[in-house]
């Protein structure tokens, strides 16, 4: 599936919730659901700058395509970076660095958020993207 194929699919997931209790209790079901990430990984190198809770970012490259793993202390976060590891992992550096994430605003995620999530949720991106850009030139 391509990046936007995946966000389509969430789109149309979160569309079946009419209400944000709703929409939260799926976001924290995603976060429950996410793979724990191995202690070795959590180090300081791999917390996320910018967020409110720790989150711990692991990437690394298989087969050309560049593969996530995470974790956070907070259950809504966790919920987050599962998203956006369904929608990153497993492509090209190349196609990380231009996705364009527009699920966040159609799922109506930039609304319903804290302003502190919200930041947090923008340096996930821009960490994810950080670490395609880095591993670009190995792809």
């Amino acid at each position: 599936m391509s990046i936007n194929d995946t966000q389509e699919e969430l789109i149309e997931e979160f569309g079946l919730f009419d209400d944000w209790a709703d929409k939260y209790e799926y976001l924290i079901d995603l976060g429950k659901k996410l793979p724990g990430l191995s202690d070795e990984f959590k180090t300081e190198e791999n917390v996320i700058k910018g967020c409110q809770s720790r989150v711990w970012l692991h990437a690394f490259m298989q087969d050309g395509k560049l593969i996530f793993q995470a974790d956070s202390e907070a259950v809504i976060v966790k919920g987050l970076i599962s998203m956006l590891i369904r929608v990153l992992s497993g492509h090209s550096p190349a196609d990380i660095m231009k996705a364009d994430l527009y699920f966040i605003d159609r799922i109506g995620m930039s609304q319903h958020l804290a302003q502190t999530r919200s930041n947090g949720l923008l340096s996930m991106v821009k960490q994810m993207k950080n670490y395609a850009l880095a591993y670009s030139s190995q792809a």
